[in-house]
């Protein structure tokens, strides 16, 4: 399982969806069978919802279009709120067991299974168990998905001290774009973030991704920072 992928964020809303979107499409234009999981979802009733992450990934990669977007959700919850209270709030359990055993019957047919997280790395998933637990047993590469804008120093670089602090190395880190920053001054601000980044944890920031105009079809530069990610095949 370690050639799979999890998408984490330095938090909540920093584009992890959108990142898996591509890596999904990047890899199926590479002639790769990826496979799309979230293993926990929260802030919607079922998987089909138009705020599911997996609804959103299965309306834009055209081979999934007419499938069913929960074959690619484990758990789902309707409370917007930590996996750990959203699931309290509906009298039920995450059991990570169930999500290794799901990574590793996806991976026997499936390459690679993209993971999503929900949250940053230190979301509870239970009262044991945090986000970043998940990544490690499953064993897949993390690659972090970050703002390119104030703050995001900070966030990257705590989350690389997380998963270090647990002896998991991250793939790489992409900076994604809410809206497009074409300014010479937030251009300035986003090479300064990278130039920090890499200083001060020795990973390269493999690119900004910047605003998507049409998600079923993303401008060719949007993936050319996956293209940059060290060993991503």
């Amino acid at each position: 399982m370690r050639n799979n992928i999890f998408v984490i964020g330095t938090d909540t809303g920093v584009g992890k969806t959108v990142l898996s979107l591509l890596l999904v499409q990047f890899f199926y234009a590479k002639g790769y069978s990826p496979f799309y999981l979230k293993p926990i979802q929260t802030g919607c009733k079922n998987p089909s919802d138009v705020n599911s992450d997996a609804g959103f990934i299965y309306r834009y990669v055209r081979p999934l279009r007419g499938k069913d977007p929960a074959e690619s959700v484990i758990y789902c919850f309707e409370n917007p709120k930590a996996p750990w209270f959203a699931a309290q709030d509906e009298g039920r359990k995450i059991d990570v067991r169930v999500i290794r055993k799901v990574v590793e019957e996806r991976s026997l047919l499936y390459f690679p299974v993209v993971l999503e997280a929900a949250g940053g790395l230190l979301v509870p998933v239970s009262e044991k168990i945090l986000m970043v637990d998940i990544i490690r047993i499953t064993g897949a590469r993390p690659i972090i998905a970050a703002r390119p804008g104030l703050g995001t120093i900070n966030h990257t670089l705590l989350t690389i001290e997380a998963l270090r602090k647990r002896r998991i190395s991250p793939a790489g880190i992409v900076f994604i774009a809410s809206a497009q920053g074409d300014t010479s001054e937030e251009l300035v601000m986003i090479h300064e973030n990278m130039e920090a980044i890499e200083k001060f944890s020795g990973i390269k920031v493999a690119g900004l991704i910047g605003k998507i105009k049409d998600f079923s079809n993303p401008d060719q530069s949007c993936y050319q920072p996956l293209e940059r990610i060290p060993g991503i095949f």
